[in-house]
């Protein structure tokens, strides 16, 4: 019924099937695994159309785009939000700035990793549309550099309180170059601990 209801859209719109492709463009990052998709954009004088997520063509990738739980969050310029992770239940996600842009970042805490420890940031806007994925084993989090943002983002596992953990934004042995200096904080982010301390 969703392929259904998605190609009558299309239709709606004016694109046709030979227009509309399942094409995705992957970017490699520094981290295995870590990617910023590009997805295929189709413009004309009335606006856009893109399609965000796609089961099959994920799968074809090798990517884990078995998502159950989709978030959307608001912020203002200056806010930071992470660095986020679950501990015994890792969620992979896909990370998309809807309106604004923010500067997405995602830590390699997977202690087998060659490059545990190490971190890899994108800008996400809804200027370039593009998306950030994440595998599980990764810390994240971002900062709004406009004056406001709504990040969407999709989750391979549902949000366990529990289980939830957090690295400190500013782990100088992570050493993340934020491009926000003095950042407005959860008070929970303000306390996670250091990547020496978490015990991985």
């Amino acid at each position: 019924m969703i392929g259904i209801w998605i190609n009558h859209i299309k239709q709606k719109l004016g694109f046709s099937h030979d227009q509309i492709g399942m094409d995705m463009n992957l970017i490699s990052t520094s981290l295995k695994g870590l990617l910023i998709i590009a997805p295929k954009v189709f413009e004309d004088k009335r606006g856009y159309f893109l399609e965000t997520y796609h089961l099959e063509r994920f799968q074809s990738a090798g990517l884990d785009g078995n998502f159950v739980q989709d978030n959307l969050s608001f912020s203002k310029k200056g806010t930071l939000r992470g660095l986020h992770f679950q501990i015994t239940h890792p969620q992979a996600k896909l990370v998309q700035a809807v309106t604004g842009e923010i500067f997405d970042v995602a830590v390699d805490i997977r202690p087998e990793s060659p490059t545990f420890g190490k971190w890899s940031g994108t800008v996400l806007s809804e200027e370039n549309k593009r998306q950030l994925f994440i595998p599980g084993g990764f810390a994240h989090g971002f900062c709004v550099l406009s004056e406001s943002a709504h990040v969407a983002y999709k989750c391979s596992d549902y949000y366990r309180p529990e289980d939830e953990g957090g690295l400190l934004w500013s782990d100088p042995t992570v050493a993340i170059d934020w491009p926000v200096k003095d950042p407005v904080l959860s008070e929970k982010d303000q306390h996670y601990p250091c990547l020496a301390d978490l015990g991985l």
